[in-house]
């Protein structure tokens, strides 16, 4: 295929890299981190990226998180294939399914598990944070579900370009009913083979691109399965190619810088480590969270804290 130079100058992308983490007990399955990560914490306020399978739930064991605590964040599950069964101690019992949202706010404390379901066999998806500005980082607990509907892309090349679920934000004449905190961009992007698809962004928003199946062209930079393309603010559009013969799947996030410092420990996001200690300990004594029920098994226990002091990081704009 041919790509044609317009001579218009393209936004730089900065290509994250990856680290394997595992998730879990001796049979743990693996994630690919790519936030966050000593030279960048946070993409608006995204603040967390974990990427994962497609796996052999045969082989991994699947995805047995028993209840733990969360301060200061939202979670943001979305997955591709499988079903997880998700508990929380705001009494909701759900399932995340592919195509479907499932956003949960542990402003002052939450706890849930998380577990793959008998049925599934393979487990691919992505596991995505959140951080909550100061004046609503003690918000109360709170679920929300939305399923989008797929919205078409217009493209360059053979046929269509593709198409996009907007979970969260705007983009492509479709934007999520879910209230967020600050602005964000979450949607996942289907790009048909060899497609060249421009999209409207705001200007004021930093972007990441998590690329999930195939390979990306974003901005003129190439990337492959689990990179994440970071861009800083400034550009109105985002031009995407997908350069294989199979359809590219790719999850893109996004929002203003965040413009405050946090601090990152375990499950909790708070603004000192004095903080982090004190949700530690309340997590321990077990009231601040809540109860999980209908888990079949025992909390997860805290960490020991680190021997050095736990400082506050943000952009590095």
């Amino acid at each position: 295929m041919d790509y044609v130079e317009t001579g218009a100058a393209q936004p730089s992308v900065e290509v994250l890299p990856v680290r394997d983490v595992p998730l879990g007990g001796p049979r743990s399955m693996t994630v690919r981190r790519t936030l966050p990560q000593r030279g960048r914490t946070l993409i608006g306020a995204w603040c967390f990226v974990d990427h994962y399978g497609p796996d052999d739930v045969a082989d991994t064991g699947g995805m047995d998180v028993a209840p733990h605590p969360h301060t200061g964040l939202q979670t943001v599950s979305w997955l591709f294939t499988g079903e997880i069964e998700h508990r929380d101690s705001l009494g909701v019992h759900a399932y995340v399914r592919p195509g479907e949202l499932n956003l949960m706010t542990g402003g002052h404390g939450i706890s849930h598990s998380e577990v793959s379901t008998p049925d599934t066999t393979v487990l691919h998806g992505v596991q995505l944070w959140v951080a909550l500005p100061d004046e609503h980082r003690h918000a109360p607990r709170d679920f929300q579900h939305h399923a989008p509907t797929a919205v078409p892309l217009a493209g360059g090349g053979e046929g269509d370009g593709g198409e996009a679920r907007v979970f969260l934000g705007t983009l492509a004449g479709d934007t999520s009913p879910v209230p967020t905190f600050t602005p964000l961009l979450g949607a996942e992007l289907t790009l048909r083979p060899g497609a060249t698809v421009t999209l409207a962004v705001d200007p004021g928003y930093e972007h990441g691109l998590l690329v999930d199946r195939g390979t990306v062209l974003l901005s003129g930079t190439t990337l492959k399965p689990a990179d994440l393309g970071y861009l800083a603010p400034g550009a109105g559009e985002l031009t995407l190619t997908n350069t294989a013969d199979t359809d590219a799947v790719a999850v893109l996030i996004g929002g203003p810088p965040f413009g405050e410092e946090i601090v990152m420990w375990w499950n909790f996001i708070a603004r000192s480590g004095e903080e982090i200690v004190q949700a530690r300990e309340d997590w321990e004594k077990g009231d601040r969270f809540g109860e999980v029920q209908g888990y079949p098994g025992k909390r997860l226990p805290a960490p020991e804290l680190p021997n050095v002091p736990l400082k506050p990081r943000g952009n590095r704009i």
